[in-house]
């Protein structure tokens, strides 16, 4: 092969390379996008202390509808400072969730279940910073997300 010959393939090489990376998934992780929303105008469910202030409640929708396997909400201070942070919140797959493109905090999503039985999500307190991390087969996926105070007419 002359040296034009090699530097030829070299580049087309080199081209193909450059293809596949840009234009297919073959090397992209795939990720859920979540968006964390205060939902005001509803009232969240009561606290289980009567003294606890109250939150609007929070909805997270994704990019896409995903079999979620695994959702937990932890606090972001817990989740800073120790290894395996107490969940507030935490269901998983029974077998085979339904695809769902979003869910409310402390609701139920069809096919889950609480991690631990007859575990109720703890209530939110305003002005917190939450993690919420999930799963969807070998996808992994979190955000921050801060609550906000119940504004209650006097």
């Amino acid at each position: 092969m002359t040296k034009n010959g090699i530097t030829l393939s070299v580049v087309a090489v080199v081209l193909a390379a450059i293809y596949v990376y840009a234009f297919t998934d073959l090397f992209h992780k795939e990720t859920i996008q979540i968006i964390a929303t205060v939902r005001p105008g509803r009232a969240a469910p009561l606290p289980k202390n009567s003294d606890q202030p109250r939150v609007y409640p929070v909805s997270f929708t994704f990019n896409g509808k995903y079999d979620l396997t695994t959702v937990k909400v932890v606090s972001a201070e817990d989740l800073a400072t120790n290894k395996h942070p107490t969940a507030l919140w935490h269901l998983v797959s029974e077998s085979n969730s339904v695809p769902t493109k979003g869910f409310v905090y402390g609701y139920p999503i069809k096919g889950m279940k609480a991690a631990v039985a007859r575990m109720r999500p703890e209530p939110l307190l305003p002005e917190v910073e939450y993690v919420l991390m999930i799963e969807a087969g070998k996808i992994h996926s979190q955000t921050n997300f801060r609550t906000v105070a119940l504004e209650v007419a006097q």
